[in-house]
């Protein structure tokens, strides 16, 4: 195979460069729901088909806690609304879903703790700046509802967007391998991020198994605690099928860690209801033990379909196993990714597999408020730039970007707009047919009646629905 041509570091910083007369960076600032193609309510619709009918319920119940809950189940509506802007054509590996709560700590290979984007079901290849602007967008929409000012969480966006461009120019000056082995050594002199690391020590198998675990008369080994329908026990058939599909994972992990595994049995599968965006795919975890019963081991199997944003991306989207794309894309954009990390197929459903709650936590969303929302953000931009340097190029980033305050301002203020739209889509939706019977608003008025009233805007603040 013949070897890449790879441009020159001026030639690749000048492409960056050209990419401002495709998309300025003063229009990144851009956002009407005048120019919207899809209605929110109708992608979350064609979002739910082939998920668990029964469950479903669930995922509406858990939108409609607050505009920020309805953010975290909407990817599909702010992909279709991204696919509509311009953008620089500037690609690297996206996260997909970026906000504040798909950021944490976990352990890596070698045991020690670690913090960084942990959620990659929607990853994909694609402009950089669609992970900027929803991370943005979700620091305002965080703030808000931790309670903070509007002023600070415009700040704290901007605290954001200026340490992406600080970190993506750091890395433009480093050379590649430096990126390669970059770490972010002042973790724990972030309050809200030491906050999470100290939960995630105490996230012990051990202490998961005191969650999860229950031993029951007359069987030999614990079993999963059942908590109908967020978690339930998988018996006969169903549960060997579940076992069946891990002689296909085990090939996807590295020879090494294959031996690793095989030092494990299983001995029980339940269904659990896990996240926002993901409830009603299917979902599995499984219980084994290797050294006895205090050396146990959970694995979850998570059912991937496409990235909400392939529809957009064109051959860049092209398929391929959907749980083979989430591990890619995850060990593009972590410095250390999990052990155990792979993928299999199921009924002709494609899963990623990883360990569950493995010294794992999360930003409690109280502790995002005030300057605790705007250290946050900061460390959310650092890393939010490793990733896209470790799966992109920094060089070309920082060509685009430049060292003015032109791009900061930018999607400073597509974030609070976008914020804005987002609480706008989730009064719509709890107008709609998804919103729980308890929080169901009354129907809105027909165009017709309001006729009056809407020709005198281009755009009414809650949307008619059809």
């Amino acid at each position: 195979m013949a070897i890449k041509h790879v441009l020159a570091p001026t030639e690749r910083r000048a492409f960056g460069q050209s990419r401002r007369k495709q998309v300025r960076r003063q229009e990144q600032k851009r956002w009407s729901g005048t120019v919207r193609q899809t209605d929110p309510i109708d992608a979350l619709a064609v979002s739910a088909v082939g998920r668990v009918p029964s469950l479903l319920a669930i995922k509406w119940q858990r939108m409609a806690a607050s505009p920020f809950g309805f953010f975290r189940g909407a990817v599909p509506v702010m992909a279709a609304d991204l696919a509509v802007l311009p953008h620089t054509g500037i690609l690297c590996q996206l996260c997909g879903d970026a906000h504040v709560r798909n950021l944490g700590a976990f352990a890596a290979p070698d045991g020690r703790l670690v913090f960084d984007i942990n959620d990659f079901d929607e990853t994909i290849r694609g402009p950089f700046e669609w992970d900027v602007k929803r991370m943005a967008t979700s620091i305002i929409l965080a703030g808000r509802e931790a309670g903070s000012k509007g002023s600070i969480c415009g700040e704290a966006a901007a605290v954001f967007l200026a340490g992406y461009r600080r970190a993506i120019h750091a890395f433009a000056r480093m050379t590649v391998m430096d990126i390669a082995h970059f770490q972010v050594h002042r973790l724990q002199r972030i309050t809200p991020v030491s906050q999470i690391l100290r939960k995630a020590e105490r996230a012990t198998p051990q202490y998961n198994a005191s969650r999860l675990l229950e031993q029951r008369k007359g069987l030999p080994h614990r079993t999963f605690i059942e908590q109908k329908p967020l978690q339930f026990r998988l018996s006969g058939a169903k549960s060997q099928m579940i076992l069946d599909s891990l002689s296909q994972y085990r090939a996807s992990l590295l020879p090494e860690r294959q031996h690793f595994f095989d030092l494990y049995r299983p001995l029980d599968v339940a269904f659990r209801v896990v996240g926002t965006g993901s409830v009603g795919l299917r979902d599995y975890i499984v219980f084994m033990e290797g050294n006895g019963s205090d050396d146990p081991l959970f694995l979850q199997i998570k059912e991937e379909p496409g990235s909400a944003y392939a529809p957009y991306l064109g051959e860049i989207g092209a398929p391929q196993h959907q749980g083979r794309r989430v591990v890619q894309g995850q060990r593009a954009m972590q410095f250390l990714s999990d052990l155990l990390l792979g993928w299999t197929t199921i009924n002709n459903r494609q899963y990623l597999v990883r360990q569950l709650n493995d010294h794992k936590a999360s930003i409690d969303m109280q502790d995002l408020k005030g300057d605790g929302l705007k250290q946050y953000a900061e460390i959310c931009g650092e890393l939010m730039a490793r990733g896209h340097a470790r799966s992109g190029d920094a060089v070309a980033l920082g060509g685009y970007i430049g060292t003015s305050d032109r791009f900061v301002e930018a999607i400073a203020d597509f974030a609070v707009d976008y914020a804005d739209q987002t609480e706008q889509d989730y009064e719509t939706f709890l107008h709609s047919r998804f919103a729980p019977p308890s929080v169901r608003r009354k129907p809105v008025k027909t165009a017709k009646t309001k006729k009056k009233q809407t020709t005198k805007r281009a755009a009414p603040r809650t949307p008619t629905l059809s």
